[in-house]
C-alpha cells in the first residue's frame, strides 16, 4: 500500500502542469500578430527594395501580392489540416515555415528570391492563422471570458496590420529594408519554443483523410481569383490579363462547390453555410475588409507623397490610429453584453464610416490633427469595435457546429477578411488612379485618395445595413 501511494504521488509530481490560459492565448495571438503584420509592414520598404534588388514597378507589386495571394489561397486548406492533423502541429509547421521564409527573404540577393520567399511566407501564414483562433476558443471556456479572449485576438490581429507602417518605418530608417523580414526570425523562434513547450495538441479528425481534390480546387480558385484582382490596378477591369484569371478563378470555385456536394468527406461541408452566424459573419467580414483594409495603404501614401512625411514620420503619425483599434477591440465585449453582438457590429461599422467620411475631405495642405489623427482614430476605433463581435459570432458557430469543423470555420473567417482586403485594395486603387489621372501633383493625388475614402464610406454604410438585417439578433441564434 505504501508503495502504491508513493507511486501515485510520484506520478502526480511528474505530470506536466497545464499552462495558464493567458499564456496559451498570448502564444496564439503572437502567431496571429506576425502573419497580419507582414501584410502591411513591407509597404514603407518598397522604395528601398526597388533600389536594392533592381525591381521594377511590377516586381514591387508582387512583393505585396505574392504574400497575399498565397495567404488567401491556402487558408481553407490550412484550417482543415489543423482539424485533421492537430492544431498545435499545424501552428508549429506554419510558424516554422513562415520564420524560415522570412530569413530567406531578408537574405535575398535577387528579386525572384524575394518574391519566392514572400510566397512561402504566405503559405506558412495560411497554415498558421486558422489554428490561432481555434486554439484561443478551445483554451477559454464559453461565456464572457471567451469573448474577452476573442477581443484580445482581434485587437492583436488588427494591431498587427495597424503597426505595419510604424514598424516598417522604424526598421527601414534605423537599419535597412531587409529587417522588415529578418525581425520575424528571432520573434518567430521565441514563439515556436513557447508553443512547443506549452500548447496542448487538439484535433477532431476521426481518422478521415484530407480532401485533396477539394483542397486543390479551392486553393487554385482563390489564388487565381486573387491574381486577377491584383491585375486590376495595372491593367484595369476589362483587360484580358484581368478578365481571364477572374473568370478562371470563378470557374474553379464553382467546380469546387460541385465537388464538395458529392464528396464523402468534403473539405468544406456546404451545410456550414446554412448556419446563419457562419454565413452572415463571413459576409460581413468580407465587406468590412473590402472597405477598411485600404485605410493604411492610402494614409501612408497621403502622408509621404502629399504631406512630405518620411517613412518614420508617417509611421508615428498613425500611432494614435493603431491604439484606437486596440481600444475598440477591448471596448467591444462590454458593448456586446449590453446591446448584443449585432448592435455592436453595426455601431462599430457606423463609427468607422464616419471616420472614412471625414477622411474623404482631406486636402493637399491638411493639418495633422484634422487630416490624419482624428479621422484615423474614428476609422480604427470603429474597425476594432466591429470586428470583435463578428469573430465572436463565428466562434459561436464553431462551438455549435461539429468539433471537426472548428479550424475550417476559423479559416473561413480569415479567408473572408483577407480576400475582402485584397479585393478592396484593388478596387480602391483603381478608383484612386482613375481620379488622379496622369497628373502626379499633390492636389491630384489627394483627390484620388479622397475618392477612395468616399467609396469606402458608401461600402461601410451598405455593410452596416447588411449586418443589421442578417446577423443573428441574439447570441443564442448563432447556434
Amino acid at each position: 500500500m505504501a508503495y502504491m501511494l508513493e507511486t501515485t504521488d510520484t506520478a502526480r509530481r511528474s505530470a506536466p502542469a497545464a499552462p495558464p490560459v493567458w499564456l496559451v492565448v498570448a502564444l496564439a495571438c503572437a502567431g496571429q500578430f506576425l502573419v497580419v503584420l507582414d501584410i502591411s509592414v513591407v509597404n514603407v520598404a518598397l522604395p528601398s527594395m526597388r533600389s536594392g534588388l533592381a525591381l521594377g514597378e511590377q516586381g514591387l507589386q508582387w512583393v505585396v501580392n505574392a504574400y497575399a495571394i498565397a495567404f488567401a489561397g491556402f487558408m481553407l486548406l490550412g484550417g482543415r489540416a489543423g482539424d485533421l492533423y492537430g492544431r498545435k502541429r499545424m501552428f508549429l509547421v506554419g510558424l516554422g515555415l513562415f520564420t524560415l521564409a522570412s530569413l530567406a527573404g531578408g537574405l535575398a540577393q535577387d528579386g525572384w528570391q524575394l518574391l519566392l520567399a514572400r510566397a512561402v511566407q504566405g503559405l506558412g501564414a495560411a497554415v498558421l492563422a486558422p489554428s490561432t483562433l481555434t486554439i484561443v476558443t478551445s483554451a477559454v471556456p464559453k461565456g464572457a471570458a471567451r469573448t474577452r479572449a476573442i477581443a484580445t485576438w482581434t485587437a492583436v490581429g488588427a494591431g498587427g496590420g495597424a503597426a505595419g507602417g510604424f514598424v516598417g518605418g522604424v526598421l527601414v530608417d534605423a537599419l535597412s529594408w531587409r529587417w522588415v523580414l529578418l525581425i520575424n526570425v528571432p520573434v518567430g523562434a521565441v514563439v515556436l519554443a513557447g508553443a512547443a513547450r506549452w500548447l496542448a495538441e487538439s484535433r477532431a479528425g476521426d481518422g478521415r483523410r484530407l480532401d485533396l481534390p477539394g483542397a486543390l480546387l479551392v486553393t487554385a480558385g482563390l489564388a487565381t481569383l486573387a491574381y486577377g484582382i491584383s491585375q486590376t490596378e495595372a491593367e484595369g477591369w476589362t483587360a484580358t490579363a484581368t478578365v481571364v484569371p477572374l473568370g478562371a478563378g470563378l470557374a474553379l470555385l464553382a467546380l469546387f462547390l460541385l465537388a464538395e456536394a458529392r464528396a464523402k468527406a468534403p473539405l468544406m461541408p456546404l451545410g456550414l453555410l446554412r448556419l446563419r452566424s457562419v454565413a452572415s459573419a463571413n459576409a460581413a467580414m468580407l465587406l468590412s475588409g473590402c472597405a477598411m483594409f485600404c485605410m493604411w495603404f492610402f494614409m501612408t501614401l497621403y502622408a509621404q507623397n502629399v504631406l512630405g512625411y518620411t517613412p518614420l514620420e508617417a509611421g508615428l503619425a498613425l500611432v494614435p490610429s493603431s491604439l484606437a483599434v486596440v481600444v475598440g477591440s477591448k471596448l467591444a465585449p462590454r458593448l456586446m453584453r449590453a446591446a448584443g453582438p449585432r448592435a455592436t457590429a453595426v455601431l462599430g461599422t457606423l463609427i468607422a464610416a464616419a471616420g472614412f467620411g471625414w477622411q474623404s475631405t482631406m486636402t493637399a495642405d491638411g493639418a495633422y490633427l484634422t487630416a490624419i489623427m482624428f479621422p484615423g482614430i474614428l476609422m480604427m476605433l470603429g474597425a476594432g469595435t466591429a470586428t470583435t463581435p463578428l469573430a465572436s459570432l463565428a466562434s459561436l458557430a464553431t462551438s455549435g457546429a461539429a468539433p471537426e469543423e472548428a479550424g475550417l470555420v476559423s479559416g473561413l473567417v480569415n479567408t473572408s477578411r483577407t480576400m475582402g482586403g485584397s479585393l478592396g485594395l484593388a478596387i480602391m486603387s483603381t478608383i484612386a488612379a482613375a481620379h488622379t489621372g496622369a497628373a502626379r501633383t499633390p492636389q491630384a493625388l489627394t483627390e484620388g485618395y479622397a475618392q477612395a475614402f468616399r467609396t469606402s464610406t458608401a461600402l461601410l454604410l451598405a455593410g452596416a445595413a447588411v449586418m443589421w438585417l442578417w446577423l443573428p439578433r441574439k447570441a443564442a441564434a448563432a447556434h
